[in-house]
């Protein structure tokens, strides 16, 4: 049984949240947007703290925000909560973009989480992407 078998995501879909999580092989997390309103952000802002308190190794996700042109103000509020939670620190994040827009804002929650939270780099490349996760995690500790 690998990793991501055993490892349960706190995921619940819901035909109205404009984004996915799926299991990575490695045992991290895919996560995909294509909406960034109120209802998606807040479903996904439950996610992510639910997520974190079960959160007991280091880990590798890919957030895919490539459908989106504009994250709103309260997308990266939400962003800098999740990641100041010390469950962060174990966690480094891909961040696919292909927005010059959601690119400064992914670099504006990095900028106000000095210090702590996830390692976070943005990418506009997958295969690029996947290079930098794929670094060995103990580099985190």
């Amino acid at each position: 049984m690998t990793v991501a078998q055993r490892k349960p995501v706190y995921w619940k879909p819901d035909p109205k949240a404009g984004y996915k999580v799926e299991r990575r092989a490695d045992g991290g997390l895919n996560v995909t947007f294509w909406k960034a309103d109120p209802y998606t952000l807040q479903h996904w802002r439950d996610f992510a703290e639910t997520h974190e308190l079960y959160s007991d190794r280091l880990n590798r996700n890919l957030y895919d925000l490539r459908a989106l042109q504009t994250l709103p103000p309260e997308a990266i509020q939400y962003a800098v909560e999740v990641n100041t939670d010390p469950a962060a620190r174990r966690v480094r994040v891909a961040v696919l973009v292909s927005s010059p827009a959601v690119q400064q804002a992914v670099e504006q929650v990095v900028a106000l989480t000095p210090g702590g939270g996830a390692e976070i780099a943005v990418f506009t490349d997958p295969a690029e992407a996947e290079a930098w996760l794929a670094r060995p995690l103990e580099e985190l500790a």
